[in-house]
């Protein structure tokens, strides 16, 4: 059984509620906009991240983060990209890599919106955690987590960080 802690979207904000909750975790996911390294620096403290760069990163975060990452937590396949859409809407890179070789998750970022969607069609579930930052047009900072125990996805909960302020 592994917990995750799913994330996306800090651009360049972590606070302690965020470390809190990543001390809870086995790993964190970032979805991307990390903004700064030293967001990167302070979550691999505490636990394993796995992640993928975003539009906003810069050359050395694209150093250490693929854009596109697959791979395997228990028995569940996972691929994340940070500009990947959503079931219905995904952009060309996410259908292509879909087709490649299906998913059971497919995590992206950068919307700022918080989706959880299955997509029938591929038979996956979409995630996209929101973002817990304060940079964009979101209200309300998000995250999620959930656990992973062999083949089973569960347990997953939306945590609301409060305003953006």
């Amino acid at each position: 059984m592994t917990k995750i802690l799913l994330l996306s979207d800090s651009h360049s904000y972590i606070d302690d509620r965020i470390l809190e909750y990543a001390k809870e975790a086995d790993e964190i996911w970032h979805g991307g906009d990390f903004g700064s390294f030293e967001i990167i620096e302070e979550l691999e403290k505490i636990k394993p991240l796995k992640g993928v760069y975003g539009n906003i990163d810069n050359a050395k975060i694209r150093s250490q983060f693929p854009e596109v990452t697959r791979f395997v937590c228990e028995e569940v396949a996972v691929l994340m990209i940070h500009i990947g859409g959503y079931p219905g809407k995904y952009t060309a890179l996410a259908k292509k890599e879909i087709a490649e070789k299906k998913p059971k998750i497919f995590i992206s970022g950068h919307s700022h919106i918080l989706k959880v969607m299955y997509d029938k069609k591929n038979d996956l579930l979409h995630l996209n955690p929101g973002a817990c930052g304060k940079q964009g047009w979101h209200q309300t900072r998000t995250m999620m987590r959930f656990v992973i125990d062999k083949q089973e996805i569960k347990d997953l909960e939306v945590i609301e960080l409060g305003p953006k302020i």
